[in-house]
């Protein structure tokens, strides 16, 4: 056997998959949206098959709070850029593997760019405005969307923008209401959570790729890590339902539309010395990088903190992307309080509008 053969020895002896699955697999590109919980397992899995290009988009450095779940890295990874751990780890791994590397934030501007050359898309964002960026993109390039995503102990996965299969839009056609989604920096997630939904998503790129089973398009798979059970559901096709997909748009409008309580980072950074801000992030994100002049009051710690907090101000409440803001703002309105805004985007459209520099857990 040659080397290359027997890597995949393990792999080629099953007959859905074969000689010729394994060629397809060396053939076909993946892209990853994402290198963290989802995306590392995923990229690990994916690239040990012998999948030819693996593409990874990802801004992020390694912080010491994402190693109990993105498996990718390492505690010597720390401080560094995830794409430059991720690639060396991958190469190591498969060093017959070629990885492409994507240094950027997803946006409307250059997803289409990014995306267009891989003939499947693997989701492993956190925030609804980069999956219906993502839902989007592949509609309008017939590329599959492998979905997955995680909180605390529940996971999903599915497969959409097929040709014949719904896209994410027929099983969400709006986003809820920001403050009303708490994400894992506040909610939480079980390490290994990830690992479980990640592993499922290179399954099924593995599938689409070599044709073996069925995939998971028109269905979602529900798990719970608490019970350890596994449930699907239809997902049926109802693009003539929602809103036709176009063009992409302004999806951080779209998922967290602006109100005359919100106030933009730009507008904030414009008028800075005129504000109190109120950063209610954990201290890790805090620590991980904040603007200078912000005070830190946790989100659970706002009402014993109240006193901190003027009544006579202009105050403005931040968070990573602009949910736990809008319940703190609630918070302090029905507290007696007039003039709060909650800064739209939160850190993260800080760090892009702004300060690039701004580290944001």
């Amino acid at each position: 056997m040659t080397p290359s053969l027997d890597r995949y020895a393990r792999q080629t002896i099953l007959p859905e998959i074969g000689e010729a699955g394994q060629a397809k697999l060396r053939a076909a590109s993946v892209l990853l949206v994402g290198a963290g919980g989802l995306g590392s397992p995923a990229a690990l899995y994916l690239a040990a098959a012998g999948v030819g290009t693996l593409g990874l988009v990802d801004f992020d450095r390694v912080d010491a709070t994402n190693l109990h779940r993105q498996i990718l890295y390492g505690t010597s990874s720390v401080g560094r850029p995830k794409l430059e751990a991720a690639r060396e780890r991958l190469t190591d791994l498969n060093d017959e593997v070629r990885v492409v590397t994507h240094d950027a934030r997803l946006s409307s501007e250059n997803a289409l760019e990014i995306l267009r050359d891989y003939d499947i898309i693997l989701d492993g964002t956190d925030n609804f405005a980069t999956r219906y960026l993502v839902n989007d993109a592949c509609v309008l390039l017939g590329k599959p969307n492998v979905y997955g995503s995680v909180f605390r102990f529940e996971g999903q996965v599915s497969v959409f923008a097929t040709k014949d299969g719904p896209c994410y839009r027929c099983l969400y056609p709006t986003p809820p209401p920001p403050h009303l989604v708490p994400s894992c920096a506040e909610g939480g997630v079980l390490g290994v959570l990830p690992g479980v939904v990640g592993t499922l998503q290179a399954t099924e790129a593995i599938k689409l790729i070599t044709g073996a089973g069925e995939s998971l398009a028109g269905r979602l798979l529900l798990f719970d890590a608490l019970y350890t059970t596994f449930r699907t559901m239809k997902v049926h096709k109802r693009c003539d339902e929602h809103d036709p997909i176009t063009k992409l748009i302004d999806y951080e409008e779209f998922c967290s539309p602006m109100h005359e309580r919100d106030i933009t980072p730009s507008e904030v950074n414009e008028k800075i010395s005129d504000l109190v801000l109120i950063d209610v992030r954990e201290p890790n994100e805090w620590n991980a990088g904040h603007i200078p002049n912000a005070t830190h009051i946790p989100l659970a710690q706002v009402p014993q903190r109240l006193a901190e907090i003027p009544k006579d101000a202009e105050v403005v409440m931040i968070c990573r992307s602009g949910g736990r803001s809008g319940r703190a703002q609630e918070y302090l309105l029905q507290n007696g309080y007039t003039r709060v805004k909650n800064m739209i985007g939160g850190m993260q459209r800080w760090q892009r509008d702004v300060d690039p520099s701004v580290p944001v857990a």
